[in-house]
């Protein structure tokens, strides 16, 4: 089982991290063009799988024909917007007529013409894109075929002697193959006559680079992030990401210097090409495992470790990431050796056992030294609890480990070396992603944040909360790693034969980009980043528009504050409906299909949201009507207080010992509801007491009269009211009014006059007490006798 597929995922994985973009389309090239070369692109395919390919060749064809459909999409759908306008215009002419003017006819023709050619184009792009598709499907399924080939594939089983009887009879040839491609080789640099010098210049500036220059890159590196970095967490997952580009890049320009020394100093024969490619690959993918892992680890520098690893087993783990890294160079210089000498199978077999058994000495001494780890740590807190995830990941290993010990005793040589290579691999691309999203989500918290600089612009120009800011940072960071988790989730599989490399992601991508069809709607990328773009541009106008307003408008016109609020709210809610309106329809959603949604949601509201609908509606009758204001004195039921805040569901009021009763708009609708300042916002206080009948009746009204006109907070007019209410019972009851600027004033000022009142009564002796109490003894006649 060649190691070839994961190597191609691990330089894939590198590329996305470190290189841009090179996939553009020709965006200045017709759409008829685009669609002829994609057309040819698939004609060329189909002829070339009617010959005999092999792995190169069937991975280069596949990342064309997904090229070529990814092309003949977007081809297709501008050709069908421009037949979407021809027939806008031709609808526009309208029906012909009999007596229709010579140029209109003309150019009725001629659009008629062009509808034609257009609608052959589209039809012949989506024939093309489903030709491509059939064409992608063959190679996919011709690339499974073989993948389980290999993996089925069973040898002798080399605990049986004639495994190793066969690699000892074909021992001598294959150390003939080995002299003979050394010797080509020298002998090919001994007849091109080349030059040492420029050799041993490139032997010394991959020297410089490799070691030197590495190190001062790191140094400089993590200078510049303790002084400059905002953060802590940036400036930790900064340095991880650093050392792994350092890493992986400073190996790689080392060992394309050397070779591009040799070559130009004519010491690397046609012949090793191959060799000194595969040694390229290798050294870059060993050192990018081993750098990745570093980063993950940290073992000397613990303060700055992105994962949550202790230090005992970041140091007991750290060896057996540089052996991963060893087995990886050794098995894949193994393969390509085995290719360029043109090896026997048995000697192929032999190197496929011995990567095997060093893949599973590696994997058993990890898991023994992390078993060790947690039984230690069991020991030191023995009431702490385990991680279940940790254990199952473990007990998983030892089974994939135990299964691949049988494979290989049992002769599948293929399978063992593939579950071996893909725990590996596993490793090296799980410690990646997790360090990509460390650093995605502590740039995005740190960067989005209320208290950072960006954070305090953001709310300064566009008048966001500090919360808002903090959430759009959650919410970049989540979509950012959403992505990486995707992006790793197609390089794990990989090796499983279903892509070959970049190429084939990046083609993947683009065309999904191209979009999916869903009801009609074609949902894509782009589409979804132009609808919320049109989303925040129209919410952003709807809050320009408020504050214009709200802080213009509005009070230049004679309204109050309540009805200011009402037009306010009510322009916000059909403004916020205008703007998603306006981004579905930049999503391609008419207005006839949001009336079809809505007239599907009608069933949903008729049964399960009839309280909230029919608290919307009061809601708006509410701000219409206007039977209750902001700053009215109401009571609902036993309740009274005064009114904050009128929303489309809910009405708060704010009650005496400042808590808040949330109403909803149905109940101030059809229930009753006193407001005692609709009419005018003047309270009435009421008085009512009793004298003695041998009181002097008018004194006491003077004096009532006299508090009354002392008291501040009662208003002269209308003036304060003293009434003689009844006579009975021996007492002379008074009834007094008297009215004050607010109901909220009313409890304390009739509470201040009572105070006065009972002051000047005592004062005059005059008796305000209870009323007499009269008993009547009524008895039977004989009784009484």
């Amino acid at each position: 089982m060649p190691i070839r597929p994961s190597i191609r995922a691990a330089l894939a994985l590198l590329l996305l991290l470190l290189a841009p973009r090179v996939y553009a389309q020709e965006a200045e090239v017709s759409p008829a063009t685009r669609l002829a070369r994609a057309e040819a692109d698939v004609r060329a395919v189909d002829r070339a799988l009617d010959l005999r390919v092999d792995d190169d060749a069937r991975g280069a064809l596949r990342e064309r024909i997904i090229a070529a459909r990814v092309a003949a999409t977007a081809a297709t759908a501008d050709l069908a917007d421009q037949l979407a306008l021809v027939d806008a215009r031709l609808a526009g002419l309208g029906p012909a007529g009999v007596a229709e003017a010579g140029d209109l006819r003309a150019q009725r023709q001629q659009l008629s013409r062009q509808h034609m050619v257009l609608d052959s184009s589209v039809k012949r792009g989506r024939l093309i894109g489903v030709e491509a598709q059939q064409l992608a499907d063959e190679l996919d399924q011709s690339v499974a075929e073989r993948f389980s080939q290999t993996i089925a594939a069973r040898s002798p089983s080399p605990v049986l002697p004639g495994f190793w009887v066969a690699v000892l009879d074909a021992l001598p040839r294959d150390l003939r193959r080995a002299e003979g491609y050394l010797a080509n080789g020298v002998d090919a640099i001994t007849r091109s006559r080349g030059r040492v010098w420029p050799a041993l210049f490139g032997l010394l500036a991959a020297l410089a680079i490799g070691f030197p220059a590495r190190t001062a890159a790191q140094r400089l590196g993590q200078r510049f992030l303790i002084e400059d970095a905002p953060g802590h967490r940036v400036r930790r997952s900064a340095a991880a990401i650093w050392r792994v580009m350092i890493g992986t890049v400073a190996p790689f320009l080392a060992v394309a210097v050397l070779m591009a020394g040799l070559r130009w100093a004519r010491l690397l024969p046609t012949t090793w090409e191959a060799v000194a490619d595969a040694l390229t690959v290798a050294t870059t993918y060993a050192c990018f495992a081993s750098a990745v892992t570093g980063a993950l680890l940290m073992r000397n520098k613990p303060s700055w470790r992105v994962a949550p690893i202790a230090d005992d087993v970041a140091i007991e783990l750290r060896p057996y990431s540089w052996l991963l890294a060893a087995i990886a160079f050794v098995s894949y210089m193994l393969e390509a050796l085995n290719g360029a000498i043109g090896t026997s199978p048995a000697a192929q077999s032999a190197t496929h056992v011995l990567e095997i058994i060093l893949h599973l000495v590696l994997l058993a001494g990890a898991l023994l030294a992390v078993g060790r780890l947690r039984a230690n740590r069991a020991e030191e807190a023995a009431t702490a609890p385990m991680r279940a995830g940790l254990g199952a990941v473990a007990l998983v290993a030892w089974l994939l480990a135990l299964a691949t010990l049988a494979a290989l005793l049992l002769g599948f040589l293929g399978f063992a070396l593939f579950v071996m290579q893909l725990i590996g691999w596993s490793v090296v691309l799980a410690a990646a992603t997790y360090l990509l999203m460390a650093a995605a989500d502590d740039l995005a918290v740190t960067v989005f944040a209320r208290d950072s600089a960006l954070g305090r612009a953001l709310s300064r120009g566009l008048g966001l909360r500090g919360a808002v800011v903090d959430q759009f940072g959650v919410l970049l960071s989540g979509v950012v790693r959403l992505t990486l988790a995707l992006v790793a989730l197609g390089l794990f599989f990989v090796p499983f034969g279903t892509g070959s490399g970049i190429g084939t992601l990046l083609a993947r991508l683009g065309l999904l980009a191209q979009g999916v069809q869903v009801g009609g709607i074609s949902v894509s990328p782009g589409a979804i980043v132009r609808g919320i773009a049109v989303l925040f541009i129209g919410l952003a106008l709807v809050r320009a528009f408020r504050r214009w307003l709200e802080d213009k408008y509005l009070p230049a016109t004679d309204l109050d504050g309540s009805a200011r609020n009402s037009v306010g709210l009510v322009a916000r809610y059909v403004g916020i409906a205008l703007a998603v309106i306006w981004a579905l329809a930049s999503l391609g959603i008419g207005v006839e299909r949001i009336a079809l949604l809505l007239s599907a949601l009608s069933v949903g509201i008729g049964f399960g949201l009839q309280a909230i609908t029919s608290n919307f509606v009061s809601g708006l009758i509410l701000l219409a009507e206007r039977p209750i204001k902001i700053g009215d004195w109401i009571r609902v039921g036993t309740d009274e207080g005064d009114v904050k805040r009128i929303s489309v569901r809910s009405t708060e009021i704010a009650l005496a010992d400042h808590s808040t009763l949330i109403v909803p708009n149905s109940e101030l609708i059809t229930k009753s509801v006193l407001n005692k300042t609709l009419a005018g916002p003047l309270g009435r206080i009421q008085i009512q007491f009793a004298v003695p009948l041998e009181a002097d009746a008018d004194r006491v009204s003077a004096i009532v009269a006299e508090t009354f006109a002392a008291e501040t907070e009662i208003l002269d007019d209308p003036a304060p009211k003293v009434f003689i209410d009844s006579i009975a019972d021996g007492r002379i009851f008074f009834n007094c009014f008297a009215h004050v600027a607010s109901p909220r004033v009313a409890y304390g000022t009739r509470s201040a006059v009572l105070t006065v009142l009972l002051r000047s009564f005592r004062k005059e002796n005059i008796d305000i007490g209870t009323i007499p109490q009269r008993m009547e003894l009524i008895g039977r006649k004989e009784d009484m006798d």
